[in-house]
């Protein structure tokens, strides 16, 4: 059965290790989108350094109808925070792409990840700041996430937990409800993640805590995109000269 609270307490230590070890004096910088895994790892963060030690990036690519759900956290957690609209960067370097090439619509979608996470550690760089990976252990199975984009960062305090385990740690933390809740989505194509990936979370947990899944269907493309994604979560291969 699994122990919020134990496994709350024992992350909290984890990330305080991990600046003792990796910048005693820095800060924790977190992109906030308003959904349950910044909401929850800005809260894990602050219990283990303090508010004034973690600092919330909102991220707006032009009007973001639901910003106010990013604005909601950080006034909830009281931390300092910068909002940056990513639109005129997102939308120059789509401009400078060459104009005899065919920009594809995944292009076009992982753009504003890529250029987020560089506006991540743009603010880090000059506020002394380590950057938080906020994907979890069920996006990070079957590969919902960008390159270089939000499976970025230099600690990452949720990739070992599902969607359902994330949820019961935010309820631990205290974090707002409707935040908890929030359904997930990209705020990229117009589809929740679940319509994206065409099965929902809670069938996702289930496989991967269990190995159970009763649609056969349904665990073929969760097989699938697990197998062709885990190149996101390894090394990049590397030649090794025979010296």
């Amino acid at each position: 059965m699994f122990d919020a609270i134990k496994v709350k307490n024992d992350c909290v230590e984890w990330i305080r290790n991990f600046f003792a070890e990796n910048g005693r004096d820095c800060n924790a910088i977190i992109g906030i989108s308003g959904g349950k895994d910044s909401s929850v790892a800005a809260a894990l963060c602050v219990e283990a350094l303090g508010k004034d030690r973690v600092i919330g990036v909102l991220m707006p690519c032009g009007e973001q109808s639901d910003i106010d759900c990013s604005r909601q956290l950080v006034e909830f957690l009281g931390i300092k925070n910068y909002t940056v609209d990513i639109k005129d960067a997102v939308e120059g370097l789509t401009n400078a792409l060459p104009c005899d090439m065919e920009i594809t619509a995944q292009t076009r979608t992982n753009i504003p990840p890529r250029v987020r996470m560089a506006t991540l550690y743009a603010i880090g760089q000059s506020s002394n700041g380590r950057v938080v990976n906020t994907c979890n252990l069920s996006e990070d199975w079957v590969g919902y996430s960008t390159r270089y984009g939000d499976a970025a960062g230099d600690f990452s305090p949720l990739c070992h937990l599902t969607v359902a385990e994330v949820k019961e740690i935010g309820r631990v933390l205290g974090v707002p409800e409707n935040l908890i809740e929030k359904t997930p989505a990209d705020g990229l194509c117009g589809k929740t993640d679940e319509d994206n990936l065409g099965f929902t979370y809670a069938v996702l947990d289930k496989y991967i805590r269990t190995g159970i899944c009763e649609d056969e269907k349904t665990k073929e493309r969760i097989d699938y995109l697990h197998r062709i994604s885990r190149f996101k979560l390894e090394l990049m291969p590397q030649f090794r000269p025979e010296i």
